[in-house]
């Protein structure tokens, strides 16, 4: 194993290149959904931004020195979520220090997110980004923001951010089903228009994450 230090700490790289992690929380909900996203996602990115993912995703807790170890994380699910003081302070030095989370409700984890989260940084409220931010416009643009890929509520999709000094930090896709829409094709049966606007999308957000980890 070898390493490449960052601003903001040490990445763990082997052959396989820089790896990616889910958030594997508490309170009950089930951050390991959509089983088959991420690798499918790192595969795309792999393939069409010929990023050097390593193809096997990780798994972070947040109150772990593990967490360090990922330049991108992301969390998901449809129910509670609870962090601890400690886990509270170690996701703030690991997203202050140069981190990125992307939180994705799966539907039914917005009230509990936005509850944590302001522990995590009570200074901060999630603003919705203008369609002109750089996340929506890395390789792919997305000119009306975030794709809608399933309805639920039937609410339009809203990409919001936790912004400090000007860094974008933690971006939250709501009322989109981001994860789900890079599922495997035969998991949900979305029109495969609908799975590339995904990827596409959440290949851009690794994009803006990873270029401003270094």
């Amino acid at each position: 194993m070898t390493y490449l230090t960052f601003s903001w700490g040490v990445i763990a790289q082997g052959n396989s290149g820089l790896q990616i992690a889910r958030l594997k929380y508490g309170g009950g909900g089930d951050w390991y959904a959509n089983k088959t996203s991420l690798p499918n996602l790192i595969r795309f990115c792999n393939q069409n931004l010929h990023m050097n993912l390593n193809q096997e995703e990780g798994i972070a807790e947040p109150g772990s020195v593990e967490l360090f170890q990922f330049p991108f994380v992301h969390m998901t699910g449809h129910g509670n979520v609870v962090f601890s003081q400690d886990e509270v302070q170690n996701l703030r030095k690991y997203l202050l220090g140069g981190g990125f989370l992307h939180i994705d409700d799966n539907y039914g984890m917005d009230k509990f997110i936005r509850r944590e989260m302001k522990k995590v940084f009570p200074e901060l409220d999630f603003v919705e980004l203008p369609f002109s931010h750089s996340v929506y416009n890395q390789k792919y643009r997305f000119n009306k923001g975030l794709p809608k890929v399933h309805q639920h509520d039937g609410k339009p999709s809203q990409g919001f951010g936790l912004i400090f000094q000007g860094r974008l930090l933690c971006f939250y896709s709501f009322e989109c089903d981001l994860g789900n829409g890079w599922e495997d094709q035969s998991v949900y049966n979305d029109p495969e228009i609908v799975r590339q606007q995904a990827l596409q999308m959440g290949a851009n957000l690794l994009s803006f994450a990873l270029s401003k980890s270094y």
